[in-house]
């Protein structure tokens, strides 16, 4: 399977909207925007100078199939940020589509940005996103209940070395 990540657009951050209204996959990430008016406004606010978010579009077999990003972008004193993703193709689930995405925008949004630490949350009765993260070296950090599910805090160390292939999973 070819497996690309591109710049997003308008066009792709209405269509991720609409695909992500279908109620399975709403119970596996929780989503900020509640229309498509406040989709494309957040997308605008990631494309400006300094912006705290990066995102990028995920295609496999050249269908767009889902987003990968990172938030709450921090550049002092100790760069880290938050990343997510969703693969909204169901028939691409289990294929190792979000676990070869998030290696590839991981190797591009560490050096891009100089993050030492990544983090992300799951959802402990979403296993599956828990398995795409410790595959790529996350590990929990904390188990917590929010809104009456159990979840997860993930982290992804960096070593000081710098290198792209060189990420600390212990």
């Amino acid at each position: 399977m070819e497996l690309e990540l591109r710049p997003r657009t308008q066009q792709e951050v209405r269509i991720y909207f609409a695909r992500t209204r279908d109620p399975e996959i709403q119970a596996r990430i929780p989503q900020r925007s509640q229309t498509v008016e406040q989709a494309l406004e957040d997308y605008r606010r990631s494309l400006a100078p300094g912006a705290d978010s990066y995102g990028r579009t995920v295609w496999a077999d050249g269908v767009y199939v889902g987003d990968v990003w990172c938030y709450c972008i921090h550049a002092e004193p100790d760069p880290d940020a938050m990343v997510s993703y969703c693969i909204f193709e169901k028939d691409r689930w289990g294929q190792g589509v979000a676990s070869r995405a998030l290696e590839q925008f991981l190797a591009d949004a560490g050096p891009r940005f100089g993050l030492k630490r990544v983090g992300a949350f799951a959802y402990a009765d979403n296993p599956a996103s828990v398995r795409v993260l410790e595959k790529n070296g996350f590990a929990i950090q904390e188990t917590f209940e929010e809104e009456g599910r159990r979840s997860f805090y993930l982290v992804r160390e960096i070593e000081e070395t710098g290198r792209l292939d060189k990420w600390n999973t212990e």
